[in-house]
Parts: structure tokens; sequence; C-alpha cells
């Protein structure tokens, strides 16, 4: 459990009370002279100047100078992150909340999200508050947290400390966790076994490019694969990025970090899935055989790809990956990456872009998002834009023909590789808070997940 959690209360816990400028107007004329401590509470509350703006809270002590009672301005009480900046903020020691108890769960995995620290290289800042987690709650808000946690922690790695061979060990590590098996093929077993692009992406590298397979679950259960783009850094290849575009390509193997940490919830809950997690794993970079402008790869499908740009990769990796998976028809299959600058600039960077062949699995997992604070946004794959990935000379080309609708001819791409008729999602998202705010500290960050978790705990759930 993680430790701004307790399923202890003592005596001593502090309330929050969270209050919207409506419900904190009303509260304030009820705490009158025949309330204990009333005008003291009116009279505080006046000197602070807190009128329940969204993100402010206000403390109110005894007369001894201890906290009774925190006052927390939201717009809503159904915003999920009303309370996520408390755990840095309040003074050590215990705090429950006083909300209805539906709305307990989502209000403390917005606590748990907001009290994580990155402290690999850095001691913490601080010490946490702790907030008072009712046992019904538990497993559902542990689950959620601590994975999302797993998934900002992968991301926050350099590539140093998180290159192909790393993030190997990470999945192994996590197989074992949950009794999942778990192997993989590297180097030139790659090119033994028909994973050119794979192999042909990130042979570049010190670290062999490698594809990692994880399995779990009953096989008389639906299948469910997940596929994660698992590029532990890009400089861009032949085509290299200016050194500013490098700063947070560490965070390319965020793809392959966000199916590690739905793996993690589905299999913590024990969802009755059978579950396949594929993660193509290397690093672009750039030397004596690294790939060339132009080059020809003949993929796993069997169709050749020309290689118009080496900065556009993680189509190309993934592109294997996408047709091992389909090898056995799963009946959902879901893909999760960093794929284009072209889908933030649509959508810009709190929100996943969404492409689905099936139009009823998108509905439902952007309501999923709406009611989990988790935005999704479906983009269409429109097939009037194919055209700009043909080649003269190979099947396809792996980047566009021009700058536009970079992100859909991205996602247009991958579909050359999913048949119409196996439900498939494609979520091309940015994995990173550029600033912090309550509950998203600044660095990697999980996206989509809650929202997918939620689908899936609805559609598979035991009976």
């Amino acid at each position: 459990m993680p430790d701004c959690f307790t399923t202890h209360p003592s005596k001593k816990a502090v309330p929050i009370l969270i209050v919207t400028p409506d419900s904190f107007t009303k509260w304030l004329s009820d705490q009158n002279d025949s309330i204990k401590n009333g005008n003291f509470i009116k009279n505080w509350i006046g000197s602070t100047g807190f009128k329940a703006e969204p993100n402010t809270t206000c403390l109110i002590p005894d007369s001894a100078g201890k906290v009774t009672q925190v006052l927390c301005g939201t717009a809503d009480i159904k915003n999920f992150w009303s309370v996520g900046q408390l755990p840095v903020i309040l003074p050590e020691g215990q705090y429950f909340l006083k909300v209805d108890d539906r709305d307990y769960a989502d209000l403390a995995i917005a606590w748990g999200l907001g009290a994580y620290q990155f402290t690999r290289y850095k001691k913490p800042a601080r010490n946490i508050a702790q907030l008072v987690l009712p046992k019904k709650h538990f497993d559902l808000v542990s689950n959620l947290v601590d994975s999302i946690c797993y998934v900002r922690d992968l991301i926050n790695t350099p590539t140093d400390d998180m290159g192909p061979s790393e993030l190997s060990k990470v999945t192994s590590k996590l197989a074992k966790q949950y009794n999942a098996t778990f192997k993989q093929m590297a180097g030139d077993q790659l090119l033994k076994n028909n994973f050119p692009c794979i192999y042909t992406v990130g042979r570049a590298s010190d670290d062999a490019p490698r594809l990692l397979d994880l399995r779990w679950g009953n096989k008389k259960h639906p299948k469910v694969t997940l596929v994660g783009k698992g590029v532990c850094f890009d400089t861009g290849g032949l085509d290299i990025k200016p050194s500013s575009g490098m700063l947070l390509m560490k965070k390319d193997m965020a793809g392959g970090a966000h199916v590690l940490g739905l793996a993690r919830m589905i299999m913590q809950a024990n969802l009755p899935i059978c579950l396949r997690v594929l993660i193509p794993a290397v690093e672009n970079v750039i030397s004596g055989n690294a790939y060339l402008p132009g080059d020809i790869i003949k993929s796993r499908k069997g169709l050749t790809i020309e290689i118009g740009n080496t900065d556009a990769e993680g189509r190309v990796i993934l592109a294997d990956a996408l047709t091992e998976a389909v090898s056995e028809k799963p009946d959902l299959l879901i893909d999760i990456s960093t794929l284009t600058g072209a889908a933030r600039i649509a959508v810009g960077t709190d929100i996943s872009a969404l492409f689905s062949n099936n139009d009823a699995l998108a509905d439902a997992v952007m309501q999923y998002g709406v009611e989990k604070s988790d935005p999704i946004w479906r983009l269409p794959l429109f097939s009037g834009y194919r055209e700009s990935l043909n080649s003269a000379i190979a099947d396809i080309n792996n980047a566009g023909a021009d700058s536009y609708a970079g992100a859909i001819t991205a996602a247009l791409f991958l579909k050359e590789f999913v048949p119409d008729e196996i439900p498939w999602m494609h979520f091309d998202l940015m994995a990173w808070n550029l600033r912090s705010r309550a509950g998203r500290p600044q660095g990697g960050e999980a996206m989509a997940l809650r929202a997918l978790f939620a689908y899936l705990s609805g559609v598979y759930v035991k009976k």
C-alpha cells in the first residue's frame, strides 16, 4: 500500500471538507454562535480570505494552534483532482474525507497520485500527509495508485537505467510477481524469427533490440492483447533531432510503460482475461550500421516499407509487433505509444488521441474517460489520407508525403497491419506533464489507463 494511505485511523485524524463557492457560503452561514467556536471559525476564515476557489485550502486551528479541520476548494465536488494537491501541502498527520462514500475512491486516487515523488536519484522533498482509506476501497485505490506510479517511475527513469535490456528486466520482474510467463527475442534472434522491422530500427545500439512477450491468465478467458512502443531513446536516427528535441526522449518508451501498468492493474485485480503484452524495445540511435533514409524493410507481415524518415521509427517497430499480436486473433487489441507530435498539436498534452476501427468500442472507452476525468478524444482513420503513404518502390512509406494530418497518417500506417475484424484501439499520447498541477506532478504521466481499466473491468468482471 502506498505510504500516503492508512487503513488504521487514529482519533487525531483531521477531517477534510470539500466545498464549492456555493456550498461554502451555506456552510459558513451555519457556523453561528450556537455552535462551539462558531465566531472563531468565521473570523479565522475571514482573515485568511478563503472563498472556496478551485485549488485553494484553508486550515482551521483550535485554540492551541493545532489543525482541527481542512477546507478544500473546488469548482465541482466531483472534480477528480480537487484533493490532489493536499498530500504535499498539509502538515504531516492523518486526514479523512467528509464526502459521499461513492466519491471517496476517486478522490483517494487523486490523493495518492498527488503524493507521488520520483525519488530514485533524489531524496523526497518532504514527508507526505496520510489519508485514511476505508478497507472497502483499499483494493481498487491501491491498485490504481501503485500501477500509475509504477508507470510514472518507468517513464521518469533515464535511458542509462531504462534501456531495452533494463526494460526487459522490469517486464520479467512483473511477470514473476504475478505468476505470468515471460520470454524475449533479442538481437539476431529477431531476424531468425522474422521480426525484421524491430531488428533494423534498433540494430545501431549497443543495447540489442528485442521483443518482450508477457502472458497471463486462463486461456479459456477472452483474449486481450496489449502492444506498447518501447523506444527507450530516440535520437531521430540519421534524420537526427535537434538537441532540444531529444531532451524528453527517454519518455519514448512510455507506450511500453503504459501497457505494463495496465497489465499490472489487470493482474492485480485478477480480471478474467487471457492477457498478452508485447513490447518492441529498441534505441533509435546512430552508428555505422544505423538504418538509412530510403532503405526498404520487408516487414513480418510481408509488406515492404520504404523509410522516408528514420525519425518515424515507432510505427515501424509496432508493425512487426502488431502482426504478431493479430496472429492469435485476440478479442481486443490495444496499442499505446508516444507516436506523433501531430497528435499533441491536435489535442494538446492532456488528452489521449484515440483511433479505432470499432465505433461502439471507441464510444464506450471515451465515456469512461469522461467519468474518470481521464480525457480521451477520437480522431478519424480517414482513408482518403492513405495515399500520402504511397511509395513508388515499396508497399508503403513510413512517413507521409507532407506534414498534414500526421497523427492520422501514422494511425493509417498501423492499420495496414491490423485486420478489420479484430476490435482495435490505437492511443497516441504525450505521457508527460510539462508543469506540476494538483495530482499531476511534472514528469512522466500515465494517460487513458484509468479509463481503460474501468472499461475492461466493466466488460470482463466476474459475474
